[in-house]
């Protein structure tokens, strides 16, 4: 494929890695917070809610996502439920990321030492203040690296909504190949620039914090900072 033709793709690869970020972060808007949902209810004290939540969850992380994208694009319209392609793409993969995402919000919060429960309940907190005062906020920490990952994956599993015509950047390089049956460039080119993406999301997720690097900046100079530090008095 010549230059020439590659400037003539690019535009058409760009909107289709355009669509697939867009499809990431509905994917995400649909499964985080019902994954947080399930992560809870795996961890309640009722054996029967806990039980049903944790079978959905080990069914949801069981089943391909292809299948699942399949089972919703072509089995709603046999309930009267017609979506368009990118909707259904996005409740599939959001079903996905919410049994996967699950597991995670469930090791945050088993994470959290048993001592600060019994702490909580020894202040007569309630199991709603309990998880909203102590546990979640001590479990955010450890959730948060772990759900990247997950929406890492996420961003290159949303190459399958081609299968379902979703314009995605895999369905571009595709309908690109069919044409110029360059197939291994394109395919190539499609597959860097979904790396591109994922190791810029990494290379973020690694930039220390501003509270970590004003410790690390404290540590260096081997002082730590007062809790009245920039106070007046």
């Amino acid at each position: 494929m010549t230059a020439a033709e590659w400037g003539a793709y690019l535009p058409d690869f760009l909107a289709g890695l355009g669509v697939s970020l867009r499809l990431t972060a509905a994917a995400l808007g649909v499964g985080l917070p019902v994954g947080a949902l399930l992560g809870l209810a795996t961890t309640a004290r009722r054996a029967p809610l806990r039980w049903t939540c944790i079978a959905i969850v080990e069914v949801g992380r069981g089943a391909p996502g292809l299948i699942v994208l399949y089972l919703v694009y072509y089995g709603l319209p046999q309930l009267d439920l017609t979506w368009s392609s990118f909707a259904s793409a996005t409740l599939a993969l959001g079903l996905s990321t919410a049994a996967y995402s699950a597991e995670v919000f469930r090791a945050g919060i088993n994470a959290v030492p048993a001592g600060q429960r019994e702490a909580s309940r020894a202040l007569g907190l309630s199991r709603g203040a309990e998880l909203r005062f102590v546990v979640l906020p001590q479990a955010v920490r450890t959730i948060v690296p772990p759900l990247a990952g997950v929406a890492i994956l996420l961003f290159q599993g949303t190459s399958l909504a081609f299968a379902i015509a979703v314009p995605e950047l895999l369905s571009r390089a595709y309908n690109a190949a069919t044409i110029t049956y360059q197939f291994t460039a394109t395919l190539t080119v499609a597959g860097a620039m979904y790396a591109a993406v994922s190791l810029l999301a990494v290379a973020l997720l690694r930039l220390p914090s501003p509270g970590r690097r004003i410790r690390r900046s404290f540590a260096a100079a081997g002082t730590a900072p007062h809790p009245t530090d920039g106070r007046s008095s």
